[in-house]
C-alpha cells in the first residue's frame, strides 16, 4: 500500500487537470487556473513523497507524465483557447491547442532522456502552465491581479485586445518551441541547503518572492521568463 501513495497524489494531479479543463471549456478561467495550480502542487509533492518513502518506480514516472499532459498541457491550452475564442479570433483560436501537443512531446522526450535526471533540457511543462494560469486569472478579473505596490492600469485592456492577442499567439509559439528545445535549464529541487551547490536556486527563489509581493499572480509569466534567462546564464556547461 505504501508504494501506491505517490501514485494517488499523481492521480490527484490528473484529476485537478481534468476539473480545470472542464472549467476552461465553460469559460470559467478563474476556477480553471486555480485548479491547475492545485495540480501543480500535487505534481511537486508526488516525486518528493516517492523519494522519501523510497518507492519510486517506472510506473510512477509514466503516470506522472500522463498527469502533467492534462494539468500542464491540455488545461492551459483550453484556457488560452477560451481567451482567443472570446476575443473573436475565430478559427485562429485553435492555435492554442498546439500547447497540449507540444507538452506531450516534451514529456515523452523527458522520459527517455537520461541527461535530465538533475536538470532539464527545454522548458519544464509546469512552467508553461503558470503563464496561462496568470492570464486566465487576469482575464477573469477576479481581483487577484490587483496589487498595492505597482500600478497595472490598462494592462488587461492591452493584453486581451486585438494586438495583445496576436502577441499572445507569438508567445505561445515561443513557449511551445522552448518546451521541446535542448536549451539547458536548472532543476528546482534542493538536495541540501548549502549555498555553493544551490546559489542559483536561492537567487531564483528570493527573486520570485519579491516579484510575487510586488505583482501578485501576474508575476508568474515574469518568473518563467526569469527562469529561462537565469538558466541561459548559468547552465551553458552544466549538461554534457
Amino acid at each position: 500500500m505504501k508504494k501506491q501513495i505517490p501514485n494517488l497524489i499523481t492521480l490527484c494531479n490528473l484529476l485537478s487537470g481534468t476539473v480545470a479543463t472542464a472549467f476552461a471549456v465553460q469559460h470559467r478561467l478563474d476556477l480553471a487556473s486555480l485548479w491547475i495550480l492545485v495540480g501543480v502542487v500535487f505534481d511537486f509533492f508526488d516525486g518528493m513523497v516517492a523519494r522519501l518513502l523510497r518507492v519510486a518506480s517506472p510506473l510512477g514516472k509514466e503516470l506522472d507524465s500522463l498527469a502533467d499532459v492534462v494539468t500542464s498541457g491540455v488545461a492551459p491550452g483550453f484556457i488560452f483557447y477560451s481567451i482567443l475564442i472570446q476575443g473573436g479570433c475565430g478559427v485562429y483560436s485553435y492555435v492554442a491547442l498546439m500547447i497540449p501537443a507540444f507538452a506531450a512531446y516534451r514529456l515523452a522526450k523527458f522520459n527517455i532522456d537520461t541527461r535530465q535526471s538533475h536538470s532539464f533540457r527545454g522548458l519544464p511543462v509546469p512552467a508553461n502552465a503558470l503563464i496561462w494560469v496568470a492570464l486566465g486569472i487576469c482575464y477573469s478579473n477576479t481581483g487577484l491581479v490587483r496589487i498595492s505596490v505597482l500600478p497595472t492600469y490598462g494592462f488587461a485592456e492591452f493584453v486581451f485586445g486585438g494586438t495583445g492577442l496576436f502577441l499572445l499567439l507569438i508567445v505561445a509559439l515561443i513557449v511551445c518551441l522552448l518546451m521541446i528545445s535542448d536549451v539547458p535549464m536548472f532543476g528546482l529541487k534542493f538536495k541540501n541547503l548549502h549555498w555553493k551547490e544551490n546559489r542559483t536556486r536561492f537567487l531564483f527563489v528570493l527573486t520570485d518572492i519579491v516579484l510575487l509581493v510586488l505583482l501578485g499572480i501576474m508575476a508568474l509569466p515574469i518568473i518563467v521568463l526569469w527562469y529561462i534567462l537565469l538558466s541561459l546564464c548559468t547552465q551553458q556547461n552544466s549538461i554534457e
